[in-house]
């Protein structure tokens, strides 16, 4: 019997609890650098559990992105315009949620096996052309890097929030 890795944030909505196990990590998107955008960056969708009321719980997936520059030296966490890890979150519960990133998340097994699965995966991928050849090895290099964070690196990064469009009225 394998004993599991849980934490637990306490919210105004109830207790939220994160397990370590792979089917509740998935790596929703992957991008490189380009002359648009250019960072690199990863969505993360983490399954946890919300106890309400210490009597009723659902199965919820919320999302965050950790973004890097192109030197892989600077690194941002990133809501998700909908469904995000962050929202509806006091100030204390987002830094809790940025502290289970930093101090529980990125060590767990799950998220090495998640990782170490996709570039696998982008290893074994058919590529014809330059274009796709440096696509994988960018992908590859910010896999490998994502493995390498450090608890502190992730408490010192900054969270964005996704940009909200303003209804302005016209008089």
């Amino acid at each position: 019997m394998n004993l599991l890795d849980a934490k637990v944030i306490h919210t105004v909505y109830g207790l939220e609890i994160y397990l370590d196990v792979v089917k509740n990590i998935e790596i929703k998107e992957i991008h490189t650098p380009t002359i648009d955008s250019p960072f690199y960056e990863v969505q993360f969708g983490i399954e946890y559990f919300l106890l309400r009321n210490e009597k009723h719980y659902n199965s919820l997936r919320n999302y965050f992105c950790i973004c890097m520059n192109q030197d892989l030296s600077l690194i941002t966490l990133k809501e998700t315009e909908t469904e995000s890890l962050f929202a509806v979150k006091s100030e204390d519960e987002r830094a809790a949620t940025k502290k289970l990133l930093g101090e529980w998340f990125i060590k767990t097994s799950s998220y090495k096996e998640v990782i170490n699965e996709r570039i696998k995966k982008v290893k074994k991928e058919d590529v014809c052309t330059g274009a796709d050849i440096q696509y994988n090895i960018e992908t590859i290099k910010f896999l490998g890097k994502l493995l390498e964070l450090t608890t502190e690196e992730l408490e010192l990064a900054p969270i964005e929030r996704p940009v909200q469009l303003r209804v302005l009225s016209v008089s």
